[in-house]
């Protein structure tokens, strides 16, 4: 009997999806047969949050720090780093579940021909999730440049197996490279994910008589928490509209003092920090409608995921594959990105559309959860694998 791949799993962050990923990932491939190694972030902080996720998958796997006690990466820069942790390890493939924190510099490097360590060569992979060069439907220099490098990279072989988060991109980059090991990747919302709605809006402390609309996740400005907050302060006061904002804020002094403007009003609950995954899902649970007022955004948004899990309409900017979904799908209501008035006025629409309305764009969002469903995101990554290696012999 061959042996199992061995796979290195490279996450060096913490932030937004990543711990996400790292259980999803590993959790999958270790219920497969994969063995498995981990270059993590193992400093305190980043230890607690991690633990507090994976649990017991941390008894299965070996461990390698990709820190040093100051924050610096293990080996250097990036791509050095990937190169120390695959070498220390002894693994056939290193997959990055964020491929997007190297790629860029990798594409624009091989372009003029400077291609990664002759050791990641053929086994380098992982998930991909805004590839903006890939999909940008005008060129620039920049963008043509690493055009030229993603071509070169596949050509060479460099790649063990990409996932995309996107499947119209997916379907455009296949037809344009057939044979390269790319592959679609279903962006999953989290397991179980529903809840009692009536006990969840108790444990917020939520009003009964206005639609909640959810903030989640960090307050930078490219995710428009700024224009939520606008939005909000802008609403007439009769509009049963009510913000729940959570998730660890930037310091941003303006966005502060409106979000506190808007709790004095009785017209907020802001939960500014660290969100656990089952605190994650009664958030979903206590809310009419999430938002995304995201600017300059590109593919996917785990929000959105997030919100279609748990049959919660949204209203998002009309971004590339943001905006296509929602507008496809029926998932709520899109207005124009970076425009805090049509915000406003896009928040007053759903804070008084009828239950019927509100009924329908839920029916929506639960008519497309399977396509971003847990299993559906196994199946993908598991095809995926299979292209490199057999499946293992479970053990018995």
């Amino acid at each position: 009997m061959s042996r199992p791949l061995h796979v290195l799993i490279y996450e060096p962050d913490i932030e937004g999806h990543h711990v996400f990923y790292l259980k999803f990932v590993a959790e999958e491939l270790l219920r497969l047969g994969y063995r498995l190694t981990l270059a993590i972030d193992t400093r305190d902080e980043a230890d607690k949050r991690i633990r507090a996720q994976l649990g017991d998958i941390l008894d299965r796997v070996a461990v390698l720090a990709v820190r040093e006690i100051s924050g610096r990466l293990v080996g250097g820069g990036k791509i050095a780093s990937i190169e120390a942790m695959l070498t220390r390890s002894g693994a056939d493939v290193v997959f990055l579940n964020n491929f997007d924190a190297v790629g860029s510099a990798m594409m624009r490097r091989a372009a003029v021909g400077l291609m990664p360590p002759g050791v990641l060569r053929g086994r380098l992979g992982g998930i991909y999730h805004r590839p903006r060069f890939l999909g940008a439907k005008r060129g620039s220099p920049g963008l043509w440049f690493k055009v030229r490098g993603f071509r070169r990279l596949v050509c060479g072989g460099w790649f063990s197996h990409l996932l995309l988060v996107d499947p119209y991109l997916h379907a455009d980059v296949k037809t344009q490279y057939p044979n390269a090991p790319v592959f679609f990747l279903p962006d999953p919302f989290p397991a179980n994910f529903s809840a009692d709605r009536t006990r969840a809006r108790r444990q917020f402390e939520l009003p009964d008589d206005s639609r909640v609309f959810l903030f989640y996740g960090g307050g930078y400005r490219r995710k428009g928490l700024h224009l939520v907050v606008e939005a909000m302060l802008a609403l007439p006061p009769v509009t049963p509209a009510f913000l729940l904002c959570a998730g660890q804020q930037a310091h941003d002094r303006a966005v502060e003092r409106g979000l506190k403007k808007l709790a004095d009003r009785g017209r907020a609950r802001v939960i500014n920090r660290y969100v656990s995954a089952e605190e994650e899902k009664q958030l979903f649970a206590a809310s009419d409608l999430a938002l995304l007022p995201y600017r300059r955004h590109f593919g996917i948004s785990g929000i959105l995921v997030r919100a279609i899990g748990a049959g919660v309409p949204v209203i998002a900017s009309d971004e590339e594959l943001l905006g296509r979904l929602v507008r496809e799908q029926g998932l709520g209501l899109l207005f124009r990105s970076g425009d805090s008035d049509a915000l406003r006025r896009a928040i007053e629409q759903a804070a008084t559309v009828s239950v019927d309305e509100l009924r329908a764009w839920q029916d929506a969002a639960r008519a497309g959860a399977s396509y971003w469903s847990p299993e559906a995101a196994r199946i993908a990554l598991v095809n995926a694998f299979r292209q490199i290696a057999p499946m293992p012999t479970r053990r018995q």
